[in-house]
């Protein structure tokens, strides 16, 4: 073995960081990487104009924390007119070698678009289900801090199709608009606008409140309430809760000075 040989074998792997669930303060940091990981990987679904992150999403976030999961069990449950299975999965935290939460699921080749599955697509489906359920039970807080809604994809699967269903137009609508042929051009214009999009609260907007919510004079309730309102905010309305922030931070740093 030569010496460059030797030296490529004592190098240090890098440093992974990780977090500690138990840590609120640090668990915020965590939460902008992952919007930043989710959104470069695309590991998120758009269904109806909102965001939702699948599986290996959740498994990402729950890895940077140490806590992996571990299926338990995944049981046929089928009739002779279904194909059907539930599937349990437990989640270990590998510091503790605790067991620190779960997540029951169950898939159905009843489920619309899941008619022509077959059984072990069923089967891995329901344990797909059961791994975002458990972490979503633990880690939902992060994933709405990081942007999206704190909802495993694959869950909205029961609900995906559902206008698909409905028709693009009542009859009783249709009626009225071949009728109304005499109103002015005007008015109809005015019926068929479209309303304007609402301009959500940008990334750079979502990482710079968290990370003034890191802020030690922040309490751990005002942390919570901004948090879980994070995902309304619209570009104006994230602005205003900056300034707010900065102005609080500000005067309680400067209270804290006077005291001292």
């Amino acid at each position: 073995m030569n010496q460059d040989t030797k030296e490529i074998k004592v190098q240090k792997k890098p440093k992974i960081e990780s977090y500690d669930i138990a840590k609120s303060d640090e668990t915020l940091h965590l939460a902008v990487d992952l919007a930043k990981f989710i959104k470069e990987n695309r590991l998120y679904q758009n269904i109806q104009g909102k965001e939702y992150v699948n599986v290996e999403g959740w498994q990402y976030a729950g890895s940077r924390l140490g806590i992996l999961p571990v299926v338990e069990h995944v049981v046929n449950i089928s009739t002779d007119e279904e194909i059907k299975y539930q599937a349990k999965v437990n989640l270990l935290d590998l510091r503790s070698q605790q067991v620190v939460g779960a997540g029951f699921a169950i898939c159905s080749n009843r489920e619309q678009g899941k008619k022509y599955y077959q059984e072990f697509a069923i089967a891995s489906m329901a344990q797909t289900r059961a791994i975002g359920k458990a972490y979503r039970n633990i880690l939902a807080w992060i994933i709405r801090a990081a942007g999206y809604e704190p909802t495993p994809a694959e869950e909205m699967d029961y609900s995906g199709n559902d206008q698909a269903a409905k028709p693009a137009v009542p009859t009783e609508k249709k009626a009225t608009m071949k009728s109304s042929t005499n109103e002015p051009a005007v008015a109809a214009e005015q019926q068929q606008e479209p309303v304007a999009s609402v301009r959500y609260a940008s990334a750079k907007q979502k990482e710079e409140i968290i990370s003034l919510l890191n802020n030690p004079t922040i309490t751990r309730q005002e942390k919570t309430k901004m948090l879980l309102n994070i995902n309304r905010f619209d570009e104006e309305r994230a602005a205003q809760a900056i300034e707010k922030l900065k102005k609080v931070i500000e005067d309680r740093e400067d209270g804290q000075s006077a005291a001292a």
